[in-house]
């Protein structure tokens, strides 16, 4: 136990270093200290320190970077590669400061050690070794990786903003069709957009590298010449010590200075060359480099023919032949496992299945669109997929406007349906059906036109109203003699949208209700809290039903829910609640009606058939109705026709103002005949709104209203 305790303290002492403001304080200190070692001269004892520091980042960034599988997860690697950038140059204006001023003297153990070991030979050889080695690095992290790595990053950065517009109408494509959740798609979304972020900063950051090379170059080349002139001129050393001196220094100091810089130029080249990888670098080496077992084969016998060559060394190459032939021999045997386990379960595939039973089936889509074959270029990316991006504005519009998020609506393909027609069907039952005629559109005729136009008369499928099929040589003449024409994807667009507000009631069960307190409970917990005591889930779902069901936004929800825990301890019967929820949404309601100037004009009902409609309530299972003669009924509703048309034939929508006992029943028995009737209570007329009756209805002999 004291063993496990001591092995995951580590981690977590170093979590507590990183971790919040301590983190960003170590982090500011650090930048301090840089631009100070670029100002103040360092004891050797500090310059040391700091140098095994630089080798130590350099080489945690490779081995993050070695075991990062994607960019994203070492996004600040950008911002590091500055850092370091300016941190190894620090070193290099101090290390060359102590150098040109103490000379023989200068006792930094790190630049010493490195240009003792790394040159391996003392005298003018060793000079010129160490000289040579260093032109060499130089040039292999400047010419070969560097470029490299530069090039990389600027194709990269370039291919992946060009991507982007395709790659975010794939993820919306994804989440229209019901493959995607909102928040996976806003997932998504963020992490192209990094992604993006991050390209485009490696194809500036990568330009550090190459800079950080060119200006090693300069120093040395300095520290050399400098040296000699401040040996022999101050320090009164001659040409020969002085070059000794200085150029041992002086490559010691590129050494230890242009390593980490190779380290760090060696990793800018992984990160941004391993754009397509799914794993670490050590776990897509060890896949793809034991994918084929013959590859091994062949290598074991040219080794093997090598070896038997005279003049090579066989007793190298025949046991690297030895284990690559080991190697092929497991990669063989692991193939053929492999392929019986595949053949084992085609053969236990292939047996009957009599007698499984289905052990589970899937729910139907809440809501789901079936098209004909003819109709599939609508929904092609290939194509446009014109309709994915209307089915994306509308899902957006209705929760802006309704108040209610509408599921992921599932388009597939319906091969029992004609060629040109679709399906909107809501639970799997069928709620919509249209028929579209593909390179044709649709004009309809909003009244007042007198010029025809040839086309195939038609029916609209979103509002039932007469229209025609044209084709493009006859849109413009339509649209200037003032029909309304419409494209098939708009077409299938309007439809959904009927059908959605239509049916908005049905579509909010209580697993979405249960999300939207869930939610609204971050922001207000003492509504949320005080509305679950009073009302179980079914009721507060009843409630909003009620409301989408008249098309009432229910997006101001904490006003709903205060409402009904408000009155809950009244009465918890529905329709009561959903009356005094509408009330408290009386401004909201009737600025849907009002014009301008904020008034509303409605037509009233008589008093006597008011108190006719209300001493004929009846409660049932579903709520109350008005029970009235199926005389008296049929009057009635053709009263309320008659005065609604006169009322629209001035321009105005179809309202009816009554009091609050007589709106539910007014309105469950005009639902049927008259869907889009708005019954609005005298409670719910907010006090800034002005109401003007233009007309009552009543019963009479004529079946008319005034």
């Amino acid at each position: 136990m004291a063993d496990s305790q001591q092995v995951s303290g580590a981690p977590s002492f170093l979590a507590g270093i990183f971790s919040g403001r301590r983190s960003d304080g170590i982090v500011a200190f650090g930048v301090v200290i840089v631009v100070m070692m670029l100002i103040i001269p360092l004891p050797t004892v500090l310059l040391d320190t700091l140098m095994t520091i630089n080798l130590l980042l350099a080489l945690l960034t490779i081995l993050i970077v070695l075991y990062t599988k994607n960019a994203l997860e070492f996004s600040v690697f950008p911002t590091l590669l500055l850092v370091t950038t300016v941190y190894g140059l620090a070193l290099n204006v101090s290390s060359t400061r102590l150098i040109l001023s103490q000379g023989a003297q200068f006792n930094g153990q790190i630049v010493q050690a490195f240009a003792r070991f790394v040159v391996g030979t003392e005298g003018t050889a060793g000079l010129v070794i160490g000289l040579i080695i260093f032109v060499i690095l130089v040039a292999v992290q400047f010419i070969v990786i560097t470029k490299g790595a530069t090039r990389v990053a600027e194709v990269a950065a370039r291919f992946t903003l060009d991507s982007l517009p395709g790659k975010q109408m794939a993820i919306e494509a994804e989440y229209n069709s019901g493959t995607l959740t909102e928040e996976e798609m806003t997932k998504k979304k963020m992490e192209l957009e990094r992604e993006v972020d991050f390209y485009g900063a490696m194809d500036g950051a990568s330009k550090f590298v190459s800079g950080n090379v060119k200006v090693g170059i300069l120093i040395t080349v300095i520290n050399i010449v400098g040296g000699i002139v401040v040996g022999t001129t101050i320090h009164g050393e001659s040409i020969n010590s002085a070059l000794t001196t200085y150029v041992s220094l002086t490559i010691g100091d590129g050494l230890v200075t242009q390593f980490p810089a190779l380290l760090i130029s060696t990793a800018t080249g992984l990160i941004v060359t391993r754009a397509i990888s799914d794993g670490t670098f050590g776990e897509d080496v060890a896949s793809q480099f034991t994918r084929q077992a013959r590859i091994y084969w062949i290598a074991t016998v040219f080794l093997g023919g090598l070896a038997l060559l005279p003049g090579f060394p066989w007793y190298v190459l025949l046991p690297m032949a030895a284990l690559t032939a080991f190697t092929a021999f497991r990669l063989q045997r692991r193939d053929q496992r492999e392929a019986q386990e595949v053949q084992a379960a085609e053969a236990s595939q292939a047996q009957p299945q009599s007698e499984a039973e289905p052990t589970h089936v899937a729910p139907l889509d809440p809501l789901s669109m079936e098209l004909g074959y003819g109709l599939i270029p609508l929904v092609d990316k290939e194509k446009g997929a014109e309709l994915l991006d209307r089915i994306t504005s509308i899902r957006r519009e209705t929760a802006l406007e309704l108040g209610l998020v509408v599921p992921r609506i599932r388009i597939i393909d319906n091969m029992r349906l004609g060629p040109n027609e679709y399906s909107l069907k809501i639970r799997g039952v069928e709620v919509g059906r249209g028929s579209i005629r593909m390179g044709h559109y649709l004009s309809i005729n909003p009244g007042g036109v007198r010029e025809e136009i040839p086309g195939e008369a038609t029916t609209d499928p979103a509002f039932g109203l007469p229209a025609m099929w044209i084709t493009e040589d006859v849109r413009e003449r339509a649209e200037r003699a003032g029909y309304t024409v419409v494209d098939p994807p708009s077409i299938i667009a309007t439809h959904l949208t009927e059908v959605i507000k239509r049916s908005a009631s049905d579509l909010l069960g209580r697993q979405e209700v249960r999300q939207m307190l869930d939610q609204l409970k971050h922001d207000y917990p003492a509504v949320v809290d005080e509305v679950s005591g009073a009302l179980n889930l079914g009721q507060i779902q009843k409630v909003f039903q009620g409301l989408l069901a008249e098309q009432v936004s229910i997006r101001n929800q904490v006003v709903i829910l205060e409402a009904l825990a408000d009155f809950a301890g009244v009465s918890k019967d529905t329709g009561f609640l959903i009356e005094k929820a509408r009330q408290a949404l009386g401004r909201q309601i009737c600025l849907q009606f009002a014009d301008e100037d904020r008034t509303v004009r409605v037509v009233t009902i008589e008093p006597q058939l008011e108190q006719q409609i209300v001493d004929s309530r009846v409660e049932t299972a579903g709520g109350a109705i008005a029970a009235l003669p199926p005389q008296v009924q049929r009057q009635w509703v053709a009263s309320v026709s008659g005065a609604i048309q006169r009322l629209q034939e001035q321009g105005f929508p179809a309202v009816v103002l009554c009091s609050e006992a007589a709106r539910p029943l007014v309105k469950h028995n005009t639902r049927r005949e008259l869907p889009d009737l708005a019954v609005l209570s005298i409670p719910e007329i907010a006090s800034d709104i002005r109401v003007e009756s233009l007309g009552e209805i009543r019963i009479s002999e004529t079946n008319g209203g005034t």
